[in-house]
């Protein structure tokens, strides 16, 4: 077939890809495409391998982490050339090739890892590393101070091959998702939610949405936390709160995202989740929403 014009990461895509690693591009901010109009707000029914498995088939950068593909015909198709002429990264999907990355943030989470987790390979990154074993588990954000792990239904950024022999996925790791992510049963909440300021419009005098917008974004967000009674309420926060974040990146301010972010911490408060834990979790999400 004929490839579009190539670039840097349409060519590191497709060497990837031929190597068995499931690949997409990233847009400014380090995040996926957004879904395209068939595909958005779930309305295709999401794809098989996705956590709410659906029928979509949709051949374009939709779905994020799902999107990523080892087909080499898809990443050089049509559908997926504009994507190729605007991206600012190549990401890959960990547990597609059977494999956990441990994102380090910062130095203090490199430090603990040096003391903590056993050696393996190392890909530096901008604030700190990356150490990717091989086997695969959960995906988990904030596990501990600037610790993430990117596995399952996730996508990390390659920043090339690293160095050092990879190893078996340790049980420290597995424990920090199983420890952190899970969240307890009904029983009980380990704090109970407090009453917190609430979002309007005298708080967001810089925000170019509409009152009724966001209103409709957070209630959806709170509603996806609040379904994850069992497990990943924690991780479910994160993504919600860098999703809002992402909405309000080019409003010039301010559109009072901390009051929107603790109605997300209210929620995974309210399903079981401590609430140093849900402030970390929500804290995170929103600067990283922010950057996009």
């Amino acid at each position: 077939m004929t490839y579009p014009p190539t670039n840097d990461y349409l060519r590191t895509a497709l060497s990837l890809a031929a190597a068995g690693v499931p690949v997409l591009p990233l847009r400014r901010g380090k995040v996926p495409f957004g879904n395209c109009v068939a595909c958005a707000g779930s309305a295709c029914g999401d794809r098989p391998h996705m956590k709410a498995a659906g029928a979509c088939r949709c051949p374009r950068v939709c779905h994020g982490w799902a999107a990523a593909t080892t087909d080499t015909r898809v990443i050089g198709s049509d559908a997926w050339a504009p994507v190729w002429r605007t991206a600012a990264a190549v990401a890959y999907h960990p547990a597609g090739a059977g494999l956990t990355v441990v994102d380090l943030d910062d130095a203090a989470a490199v430090g603990w890892a040096r003391e903590t987790l056993p050696a393996t390979r190392i890909v530096p990154t901008t604030r700190g590393e990356h150490w990717i074993y091989r086997g695969t588990i959960r995906s988990a954000n904030s596990v501990r101070p600037g610790v993430d792990i990117k596995s399952r239904m996730a996508y990390a950024r390659w920043l090339g091959p690293g160095a050092g022999t990879m190893t078996e996925l340790p049980s420290a790791v597995r424990a920090l998702v199983e420890g952190e992510e899970t969240t307890p049963a009904r029983r009980g909440v380990v704090s109970s939610p407090r009453q917190r300021a609430v979002w309007s419009r005298a708080v967001a005098t810089g925000c170019r949405h509409t009152e009724r917008y966001v209103r409709t974004g957070l209630d959806r967000g709170v509603a996806l936390v609040r379904a994850r009674t069992e497990s990943g309420a924690g991780s479910q926060a994160f993504g919600v709160a860098q999703f809002l974040a992402e909405q309000h990146a080019d409003c010039p301010g301010p559109c009072g995202l901390d009051l929107l972010g603790q109605q997300v911490v209210a929620a995974a408060v309210s399903v079981g989740v401590p609430e140093p834990y849900a402030q970390r979790a929500v804290v995170n999400g929103l600067g990283m929403g922010r950057a996009a």
